[in-house]
């Protein structure tokens, strides 16, 4: 009995160190190396995960940049003492910065947009757009029940007591939720040193959008003649930058905009708010909805 216990333990020890011997020689033969630097940038990085950066999260920007095919100040999250850290580590430059940052393309607060229904019901942009609209009277403007800041996960979001989105440009990582979140389309990323920006998307010209809200763009096209050619153009019933020209930007093509639609952004949006009022014809509530 004991010799065929003994040789039952050879035989399995036997195809186990066989097997051993042909796992190894796989892992050997099979293997991708890996740079140990990786391990070292990805937790020197925020660790956000946000993607803002083009990358499938912290790891996948640190396996570039050991790479040396992006510079550590790409990342938004990171700031110039941490992207300073890791360009010391790999011996490279740290690069300059050119933060993103979610804009909102719309002025119309509660007090300079028509509210012409009064909407009872889930306080969600979700909710509210899907029954008529939201109630507000241009069906293009910003609905004010914040879902943008609900869904922005560093809490750079805040929303005004006009019912607006005001973006913390520190604590933005462009990570693209509030694009995602409102339903009207109001948010794009663009990178901060795009300063002159056109806060309305009306559908409508001339009088039609004023009546619906005081700082509505009305295609008046003085904009367009103050500055430089090609720089913004009117499509669709509304300004339009095109920041291919953006070298060529200037304050002064904000100077004539009866409106105040198209602006110059230092910093954050709504740092004050426009002295207007809701154009008086529509202001009052006219009807609800729920």
């Amino acid at each position: 009995m004991l010799p065929a216990m003994i040789r039952s333990v050879e035989i399995l020890g036997g195809v186990g160190l066989v097997f051993a011997v042909f796992i190894a020689l796989a892992y050997w033969k099979l293997r991708v190396w890996e740079d140990p630097r990786i391990d070292v940038v990805t937790s020197m990085l925020p660790g956000a995960n946000c993607g803002a950066c083009g990358f499938p999260g912290c790891r996948g920007f640190a396996e570039q940049a050991v790479a040396g095919k992006v510079q550590p100040a790409a990342c938004n999250v990171i700031n110039e003492d941490g992207a300073a850290q890791i360009a010391s580590y790999l011996g490279v430059d740290a690069g300059q910065a050119n933060k993103r940052v979610a804009r909102v393309l719309c002025a119309g607060g509660s007090n300079v947009a028509v509210q012409q229904a009064d909407y009872r019901g889930i306080e969600t942009c979700g909710a509210a757009a899907a029954v008529a609209g939201g109630g507000k009277g241009c069906s293009w403007g910003c609905l004010g029940f914040g879902d943008c800041a609900v869904s922005c996960k560093f809490g750079a979001i805040k929303m005004n007591r006009f019912g607006l989105p005001v973006v913390d440009v520190a604590a933005c990582t462009a990570c693209g939720d509030c694009v995602t979140a409102c339903p009207k389309n109001l948010f794009e990323i663009i990178p901060l040193d795009q300063k002159l920006l056109v806060q309305c998307r009306s559908m409508i010209e001339g009088d039609d959008a004023l009546a619906t809200c005081a700082v509505a763009c009305t295609a008046c096209g003085k904009c367009v003649i103050d500055a430089a050619p090609g720089l913004v153009t009117i499509e669709r019933g509304a300004a339009r930058v095109h920041y291919a020209f953006n070298a060529q930007a200037d304050i002064a093509a904000i100077g004539r905009c009866p409106t105040g639609a198209i602006t110059w952004i230092e910093g954050a949006q709504f740092a004050s708010s426009p002295a207007r009022r809701a154009p008086a014809a529509l202001s009052g509530v006219g009807s609800t909805l729920s």
